[in-house]
């Protein structure tokens, strides 16, 4: 197979400016992934830095309200900066600290990417830019205060949906202008050769800790694994702990907005909307209409609502490795909710997707059966959010009455 292809999906469609810039960059990869010196470097930051490796929790009280399978989680919402992105950036850290490069740039949706980014930024000493789309700033503004203490520069994208997609758009466009001297540090398994792939190979150590973890404490294999779905790189990073094991059912669950047979969600592969493209270097399933224009996308999870996935993913699922599933925004505040109530543990709302759909599965399973949840990132940052989804009265008081102190 073709560097770089998964099946028919991936490539490096870049334009020739490029060029050299991403030769380099795979050879610095190439030389990192043949190094086994570099991946001991990189888990001993994550174990210094980012509190690895992150717990795999029991959750004894809903595996005993659901009935079914035993439920463990994979606790990546404990990582600095709480989620998984950590992950990925402090390995690209790493290889711009081989490149000589003095300033990184990123695009980010949640936001959690770009306060992770802005993180490594800080600890290397490097100039930092992150590009968000102006809808996610609005939503995610916790994060956008903490990027902008970190020391980077935030710059809201107005154009499209102003959302990841156009964030990302942004990005690439500075590269052009700028890539002597930066590294675009894409935050998911998606865009040109060689980022899919290094942003999976740095995402593996949740696998492999999930892997060494749940024979520890379970003595045997999960029957399921289920991780939420945007670009793609936490669900890439637990699945590849199990893709050598036919007998691990891989479940992947989409955004399914306000249903996927509506025009509001961002399901690429449970929706009906997607089809084959390439677009922001790479081809993969693209939510596009029959002229190939990208499509507006909606979700309650600002991580989720990419309109793209990882060309990784979509060969697993062309190849039926891996399952897709779709949550809607109601039944993630569901969830969530239950989740809160019943373990004391608040997942992002990206996160919650997965559980959506295990929650319906495990009662189905049985007893002796376990499955993992990865949960991808921690709730704080959706506070706005799921405040207002809750329509919660204390909370209106709090912001009304915060507003009058400001002088709103």
């Amino acid at each position: 197979m073709k560097k770089g292809y998964y099946g028919q999906w991936g490539g490096a469609f870049i334009p020739e400016v490029l060029y050299s810039t991403f030769a380099e960059l795979n050879r610095i990869y190439e030389e990192a992934r043949a190094d086994a010196a570099f991946w001991q470097e990189y888990v001993a930051v994550m174990q210094n830095y980012s509190c690895r490796p992150t717990p795999l929790t029991v959750a004894d009280n809903l595996s005993e309200a659901l009935g079914g399978a035993r439920i463990y989680i994979k606790r990546e919402d404990l990582n600095h900066t709480g989620a998984h992105k950590a992950n990925n950036v402090m390995g690209q850290g790493l290889l711009v600290k081989r490149m000589g490069k003095r300033r990184v740039i990123a695009e980010t949706g949640a936001g959690q990417h770009g306060v992770a980014t802005a993180t490594m930024a800080a600890r290397y000493g490097l100039e930092c830019t992150i590009y968000m789309g102006a809808e996610d700033v609005a939503r995610q503004r916790p994060n956008v205060f903490w990027m902008e203490k970190l020391g980077a520069t935030v710059v809201p994208v107005t154009s499209g949906s102003r959302t990841l997609k156009d964030a990302m758009n942004e990005a690439f466009r500075d590269w052009v202008s700028s890539m002597e001297d930066t590294h675009y540090v894409i935050g998911t398994v998606c865009g040109p050769h060689p980022f899919p792939e290094m942003v999976a190979w740095f995402q593996s150590i949740i696998g492999i800790e999930a892997h060494e973890q749940i024979l520890a404490q379970h003595g045997g294999l999960p029957a399921r694994v289920y991780a939420c779905v945007g670009g793609g790189s936490n669900a890439m990073g637990i699945f590849q702990g199990f893709l050598g094991q036919p007998q691990v059912e891989l479940v992947g669950v989409e955004a399914g907005g306000e249903g996927v047979d509506t025009a509001r969600h961002a399901a690429r592969m449970k929706g009906s909307r997607a089809r084959a493209g390439v677009a922001q270097g790479y081809k993969t399933m693209f939510l596009q209409n029959e002229d190939g224009q990208m499509l507006d996308t909606h979700s309650i999870a600002a991580g989720l609502d990419y309109v793209g996935i990882s060309p990784i993913l979509a060969d697993l699922g062309e190849q039926g490795r891996v399952r897709f599933e779709a949550a809607t925004d109601q039944e993630v505040l569901e969830a969530l909710s239950l989740t809160m109530e019943t373990e004391g543990l608040i997942p992002a709302l990206e996160s919650s997707h997965a559980f959506v759909q295990a929650y319906k599965e495990a009662p189905k399973m049985a007893r002796d059966e376990a499955i993992i949840i990865n949960m991808s990132g921690r709730g704080d940052k959706d506070i706005f959010t799921v405040a207002h989804a809750y329509d919660d009265p204390s909370w209106k008081e709090f912001i009304i009455a915060r507003g009058q102190e400001y002088g709103g």
